[in-house]
């Protein structure tokens, strides 16, 4: 089966497992996704992540983080917001990139160099598309 749009997939199987207190969520992988994993786990939004390879098609493993105890817990990631979409493709440049929550949360950024946070390409002086902001 085919996903019409599997970033915004991911983003709502990370929203979901994480409403629900789930350790980890599986997804079919691909070097978007995992790139997109890479950069949540630098910025400190998920414990980790892992390939693991399989046939015919290798799946992607997010470990969520989570603080505190069952009744009062801190999740990693509080929320998730798909900016671009198939239908209407979101662009900015170098001044444009978003600050989600006034610089708490990140913005992910397709550029010309790869996928990186906005954080990174304000630094490196690139725009690109913002493909999701995440807090």
């Amino acid at each position: 089966m085919t996903i019409p749009y599997p970033i915004a997939d991911m983003l709502t199987r990370i929203r979901n497992a994480s409403e629900k207190l789930h350790p980890d969520v599986t997804m079919p992988h691909s070097k978007m996704k995992e790139a997109i994993a890479r950069i949540l786990e630098a910025e400190g939004y998920i414990e980790g992540y892992e390939v693991i390879e399989k046939s015919p098609q290798s799946e992607l493993r997010i470990r969520l983080k989570y603080k505190g105890t069952r009744k009062n817990i801190k999740r990693g990631i509080t929320g998730v917001r798909l900016v671009s979409k198939p239908s209407r493709r979101v662009y900015a440049s170098k001044d444009e990139i978003p600050q989600p929550l006034g610089g708490l949360g990140t913005c992910i950024v397709s550029t010309s160099q790869g996928i990186i946070s906005g954080r990174e390409a304000k630094e490196r002086g690139i725009g690109g598309e913002i493909l999701c902001e995440v807090w």
